[in-house]
């Protein structure tokens, strides 16, 4: 179900057919067939009339109208990520299940990363900013409807990203919305944002997935307790971090997209009970499935695995204005202490690439090759160095970690503990409950496991978890030079010199921050054969970069 077993069978299809120009013929009935322009017996006439023989052509038939987009039928999903506490706030989404919910199904943002990684607008029908990247206008679409039949207008988008400004906010996009020092409606159908610096990439972070506009109340404020957004379903039924209902929006206006008539969104934290409930027919699609159990799971009948790669990563955050994680010899100490080899072998089964502690991805444009940043590699010599230039012999900490921080996190930390004790450092895993994990441990206990999806560009990501003061600043950390160069990089227009920031940035990070990061992850989700699908899949997030339910249908 991946894009390459699709191209592969594209390619199975025509290879008895050795004409080019017939190829080219057979792939234009096919796309007629698709679009609704030529019916069945239309496209089989046509094929045989090229000479295609008659399984050929019933195989290519076959194929086309599995990729024609069908509506109907409740998609029912088993999720990750989900908690009591969440909330429908967009300002407080947390984990996969929130974020599937409410930017994947109800809302919609100003802008929107396709599947090939290009940003598009979604309510914004075109944006323009100043030469000195300082002022941006956001031109609206016209006609766009909320669940509740309210028309969007500028005073909805501008109150919904007033929602996270201000020095009360709690919102966990604070951090990369700090530079804005206004946002105005310009009339009904354009909203212009002021910057106190210039920023190349502020398009992108208006797709981030704690933007979802809601509806304004007129008082500066906004609705965001009903659910009601301009997404492709509208909310039915939601209890937060069990179970979650979203019905089809008659009246969405995508073309062609939002397909199934209802969403069942269920939050299962055991990844062998989502295989279970996938192999028992309870559920259609999973995300996380175990990686060890994984090509067990692929054999099943009825059952295929869709694996996307992008910028994933698992986090091990210290927080340094904590001992003994405020030295950075202690720090690098246990960044010598993993065995990042060992996980990607026994952790993700090679679903994956090393980490070298920075967030930049193999995805992100600047990210610095091993010539820039030569991979860390474990090394209980270069630990037990550093653990005496802390004035250590020993160390004794607690490793908190629980299957939602992220999948196989208990059996990393026992890994993790085997490889330290060498190097005289004594790691207790402590297993923590997975309900409440994200508002109990992460952020408040000081060493823990978790994970970030990562971000299209560098600025997203240093922003929003790196910088000092952002909400979401998981290690505590503050370094003057590297703030000093996410402000410079951020408005600077010459691709070398921000390239070369960049880089520095990366080296600061993986070299004093309190980020261990020992893996890059792909995303793994098993599915029944019925789930149908684009050829081109987002990696930017898990499920379609969350879009699966408004961009896949039942075949």
């Amino acid at each position: 179900m991946s894009k390459k077993t699709i191209d592969h069978e594209t390619a199975g299809l025509t290879a008895g057919i050795s004409d080019r120009e017939t190829v080219a013929k057979v792939k234009r009935l096919e796309s007629s067939f698709e679009n609704g322009a030529l019916s069945r017996r239309g496209f089989m006439t046509g094929a045989l009339a090229l000479g295609v023989s008659l399984t050929a052509a019933s195989a290519v038939l076959k194929k086309a109208e599995a990729a024609t987009p069908k509506t109907g039928g409740r998609m029912r999903q088993a999720l990750t990520g989900g908690g009591s506490g969440d909330s429908l706030d967009p300002g407080q989404i947390l984990d996969t299940y929130m974020i599937n919910v409410s930017f994947g199904q109800l809302r919609n943002n100003l802008t929107e990363i396709a599947p090939n990684g290009d940003l598009i607008g979604e309510l914004a029908e075109s944006w323009e900013a100043s030469t000195d990247a300082k002022t941006w206008a956001f031109k609206l679409r016209k006609g766009v409807e909320f669940h509740n039949g309210k028309t969007v207008d500028s005073a909805d988008v501008a109150d919904s990203l007033q929602h996270h400004l201000g020095e009360d906010s709690k919102s966990a996009a604070k951090g990369i919305l700090s530079g804005i020092e206004s946002v105005k409606a310009d009339g009904k159908d354009t909203v212009v944002v002021q910057l106190s610096g210039g920023n190349a990439d502020f398009a992108f972070l208006m797709s981030d997935y704690h933007l979802g506009v809601c509806p304004a109340n007129g008082d500066g404020s906004i609705d965001w307790q009903s659910g009601v957004g301009t997404g492709g379903y509208s909310l039915a039924e939601h209890d937060p971090g069990v179970r979650t209902l979203t019905k089809r929006n008659p009246n969405y206006w995508k073309e062609g997209r939002a397909h199934f008539d209802e969403v069942e969104n269920v939050q299962v934290a055991d990844a062998n009970a989502r295989s279970n409930g996938l192999q028992t027919g309870e559920f259609d699609v999973i995300t996380s499935a175990d990686a060890k159990t994984v090509h067990l799971l692929g054999k099943t009948p009825g059952i295929e695995i869709l694996q996307t790669t992008g910028n994933k990563h698992f986090v091990l955050p210290m927080h340094t204005d904590t001992a003994p994680f405020d030295n950075n010899h202690v720090r690098l100490a246990l960044k010598y202490a993993v065995d990042r080899e060992q996980w990607l072998k026994l952790i993700l089964r090679g679903y994956g690439v090393l980490g070298n502690d920075s967030p930049i991805g193999p995805a992100n444009t600047y990210y610095a090759t091993k010539e820039e940043m030569p991979q860390r590699k474990y090394d209980p010599d270069k630990a037990k160095y550093h653990l005496k230039q802390a004035g250590l012999s020993s160390l004794k900490v607690q490793f908190h970690a629980a299957e939602t921080g992220f999948p196989g996190s208990i059996d990393a930390g026992q890994l993790f503990r085997e490889s330290a004790a060498p190097a005289g450092i004594d790691i207790e895993v402590v297993r923590e409950p997975d309900d409440g994990y994200w508002s109990n441990v992460w952020l408040v206990k000081p060493w823990s496991a978790g994970y970030w999806g990562g971000r299209p560009t560098e600025d997203y990501m240093f922003s929003q978890v790196y910088s000092e003061g952002a909400t979401w600043n998981e290690t505590k950390w503050k370094h003057a030079r590297f703030n000093e160069l996410l402000v410079a990089a951020r408005a600077e227009l010459d691709t070398k010199k921000r390239r070369e920031q960049y880089v520095e940035m990366q080296r600061i990070v993986s070299n004093e921050g309190g980020a261990l990061i020992p893996l890059f992850s792909s995303y793994i989700h098993a599915l029944t054969d019925k789930v149908q699908m684009e050829s081109d899949v987002a990696a930017n997030w898990e499920l379609d970069g969350h879009k699966d339910a408004e961009r896949w249908w039942f075949a």
